[in-house]
């Protein structure tokens, strides 16, 4: 694992950097999850082991630092990152993002959009966050309540329900980081995060789990002209259910015209 200094936040964002030839990945993780949790494994498959691949822990999770007074907002995140890859030459690249990774992903592709070689989004948030949701969830609880309570009881409640993985990966966030950035979701963006995917001129696929359908969005994104990536008996959280699946969709994503 490696580390980059942000000097504006005075803090380290950790991330692992796996060697390649072929044009690299950015791998930005969703809530409650880690880059060092996530995707080792999925870059090391065949598809992608010829690329190098950079997988960020993003501030307030994983391994890297958890600093009390940023702001946590999907933007802010995009920000120290567009100064880590110029930090790192990431030139240009393959973006990658999962699920509100996916709307970090979306902003940050907004600030650089001329680096951007190609943007594979799985389960990403494109719309503000709706009932249901997770980062909803978190969101409609006042702030003191959730620190005092709320996000103990959300990493025991995921490990009494079986979801084991993600409790665990959880379990390592500042909670104050899981509040904000799930406040930020339930806001939303102006434009869009849909918006700003729609716009970028570079090729797109978006990725869904096979266990995750039906989605209505399918077709509405393959109207905008977004090619609709599969992993076979996977949901949501397809890095861990088919790491094999996810890179393997990820490359046919890579090999497309």
């Amino acid at each position: 694992m490696k580390e980059y200094f942000i000097q504006k936040t005075n803090c380290m964002l950790r991330y692992n950097d796996f060697p390649g030839k072929d044009m690299p990945i950015l791998f930005i993780h969703g809530l409650g999850c880690a880059g060092s949790f996530d995707y080792p494994e999925v870059a090391a498959q065949a598809a992608l082991k010829n690329h190098r691949c950079v997988i960020v822990d993003l501030l307030g999770a994983g391994y890297s630092d958890k600093p009390a007074n940023f702001p946590y907002t999907v933007n802010d995140h995009a920000e120290y990152l567009l100064d880590f890859l110029t930090a790192i030459g990431l030139e240009s690249f393959i973006l990658f993002g999962h699920s509100l990774g996916g709307a970090v992903a979306l902003s940050l592709a907004a600030k650089c959009p001329e680096r951007i070689h190609r943007i594979i989004l799985s389960e990403a948030n494109l719309d503000k966050s709706s009932a249901g949701s997770t980062s909803k969830y978190i969101a409609d609880y006042e702030m003191s309540a959730f620190l005092q309570h709320g996000f103990h009881d959300l990493v025991q409640e995921s490990y009494a329900s079986g979801n084991h993985m993600w409790a665990a990966s959880l379990s390592l966030w500042s909670p104050q980081a899981t509040y904000l950035i799930s406040q930020s979701a339930a806001k939303g963006n102006h434009p869009s995060w849909r918006e700003l995917l729609y716009a970028l001129d570079c090729p797109k696929t978006f990725i869904f789990g096979e266990h995750s359908l039906p989605d209505s969005d399918m077709q509405v994104l393959a109207t905008h002209g977004i090619h609709i990536g599969l992993v076979p008996n996977a949901g949501h959280s397809m890095a861990w259910e088919n790491p094999v699946g996810l890179a393997n969709a990820i490359g046919d994503a890579i090999q497309r015209k």
